[in-house]
């Protein structure tokens, strides 16, 4: 991944608090944390990431929330 400059999709909590995370077309993984996105990333070649990546890097969407927000809405999922 690290040539391949591809967005990070991290989508909204699910009812449990978990969060796709994408890159590309790729599926990572389901995060919890912060640290499990950083933990997918790593593993996907991205060795640049980290927590300050994560909340500034222009190659990142966060939907539903920011890199802070780990619990569903309420109603969205009820």
């Amino acid at each position: 991944m690290a040539s391949d400059q591809k967005t990070v999709v991290i989508y909204p909590p699910a009812g449990d608090g978990g969060r796709r995370v994408r890159a590309g077309p790729h599926f990572l993984g389901m995060a919890y944390t912060l640290l499990d996105v950083v933990e997918f990333l790593r593993l996907a070649g991205r060795d640049d990431a980290d927590d300050n990546w994560l909340r500034q890097s222009p190659l990142v969407e966060w939907r539903g929330g920011g890199p802070d927000t780990w619990t569903a809405a309420r109603g969205l999922h009820d």
